[in-house]
């Protein structure tokens, strides 16, 4: 079976790697036969530095989708079109957002230093915050705050792109038109009705809706609606829904032909 995992508010928190008990938990399915993979809103840069490095090969999907990686090789890397992306930059400076913007490695960002999704920027240093004209193949571009953050969704909405707000924050996920977390697994041969996902977000909403049988974690409403289970966001009860699924008696009840 195919356990697909976000990582951010999922199967770690503020912004810290996973922690041993977490690693044993996702060992112990690696050891029982099944194939581990991560999903992440975070470029393959920030999302390798969460993982021990045990776990570097395991199927990634960084960037909502944008990148997919395999055994430390780019699978793929899908960026935003120049045109759209220029448009996506004239509503930035209409009312003046700030923003993280993230190329296939290297980055821009204009935000407050002490925001806290600074925490999660490059956290082993290595890449390079260049001005926004430097960067190339922009990839994922997180718009954190603006004078009017109502009007900024309503003009990108627009737009052929793919959007997520975060919930009650005012910060904007955006990646290229077509591209998300499902679009990702399949490229690292995940079919649909054929995995167990777990995640926290309206991002993960895609794969929620391909999962066999899906977990959400926390109480985001969007994925309730869709969600097989529902645990709080406390890191043992996570792992003990983590065992408790991987039992064989309940994979046979999920999916008979495991």
């Amino acid at each position: 079976m195919q356990f697909v995992f976000d990582l951010d508010g999922t199967i770690c928190y503020r912004g810290q790697p996973l922690t041993p008990p977490m690693i044993a938990c996702l060992e112990s399915l690696r050891a029982a036969g099944h194939e581990v993979i991560f999903a992440s809103a975070r470029p393959i840069r920030d999302l390798l530095p969460m993982l021990p490095k045990c776990m570097h090969g395991y199927g990634l999907v960084g960037g909502n989708g944008g990148f997919v990686h395999r055994e430390e090789t780019s699978l793929s890397v899908t960026c935003l079109d120049l045109a759209i992306t220029t448009s996506i930059l004239k509503i930035m400076q209409q009312y003046e957002a700030d923003y993280l913007i993230d190329s296939d490695w290297h980055y821009s960002y204009s935000g407050d230093p002490l925001h806290p999704i600074v925490q999660n920027i490059d956290p082993h240093k290595l890449a390079n915050n260049v001005p926004l004209e430097q960067l190339d193949n922009i990839v994922k571009m997180v718009i954190l705050n603006s004078t009017d953050t109502t009007k900024v969704q309503a003009a990108l909405e627009q737009l052929p792109i793919v959007i997520y707000k975060h919930g009650s924050e005012e910060i904007i996920d955006i990646s290229p038109q077509g591209i998300d977390k499902w679009t990702a697994l399949q490229q690292l041969g995940v079919q649909s009705g054929m995995f167990i996902a777990f995640g926290n977000d309206a991002n993960d909403i895609p794969m929620f809706r391909h999962a066999a049988y899906s977990v959400c974690v926390g109480d985001h409403a969007g994925l309730l609606a869709l969600a097989t289970d529902h645990v709080a966001a406390v890191e043992q009860q996570v792992i003990s829904t983590i065992y408790e699924i991987a039992n064989t008696d309940r994979l046979a009840h999920i999916l008979p032909r495991v």
